[in-house]
């Protein structure tokens, strides 16, 4: 029986979340599987990942072909070096100690990459909000000053029409005492 590892997706429309599954090639995306080894979110930044590496491992040296999504997911997570590896000690090029020896070393240098990136958005994050925080201060200044500006106009054109409302009724009292 030909085994495929590959992607079985749930979650709602516009919003998906993947099984990680062993199935058979000739079942459907979404149905009968034979283990259910992690789960992938793409919707989070950087995507989240749930793998048993060691299932993942054991189907990989069984035979189990895995998608092309699939095998950049477990080559992100090691399995792939680690079944590389194990390779390279079946045939004779290294000793099991070397291989682990180099896995581990792959492996912080991996984590390291991760935790950068993470920090990295964060970072963005941050100077991102700082940035529109600073708009919107600037936004309520210019807001603040034009309605300062519109009051000022409204206090001079009302003053002056006080001033014109006056100049005719000293007139008019003028001319009254005159007669």
């Amino acid at each position: 029986m030909p085994t495929k590892i590959r992607l079985a997706r749930h979650g709602r429309k516009r919003r998906p979340f993947y099984h990680i599954v062993i199935a058979d090639s000739r079942a459907p995306r979404d149905g009968r599987n034979i283990e259910r080894i992690g789960s992938y979110n793409p919707m989070t930044n950087p995507a989240t990942i749930d793998l048993n590496f060691e299932r993942a491992l054991h189907w990989l040296q069984s035979g189990a072909q895995p998608t092309d999504t699939c095998r950049a997911i477990l080559s992100y997570e090691g399995v792939m070096m680690k079944k590389h590896l194990l390779e390279g000690v079946k045939k004779g090029a290294f000793d099991e100690a070397a291989a682990e020896a180099k896995f581990e070393a792959w492996s912080k240098e991996k984590a390291a990459k991760i935790e950068a990136k993470k920090s990295g958005l964060s970072t963005v994050a941050d100077a991102a909000e700082k940035a529109r925080l600073e708009a919107e201060v600037k936004v309520n200044a210019d807001r603040v000053a034009a309605q300062a500006a519109k009051k000022a106009e409204a206090e001079a054109a009302e003053a002056a029409a006080n001033a014109v409302e006056e100049t005719p009724a000293e007139e008019n009292a003028t001319e009254e005492a005159a007669e």
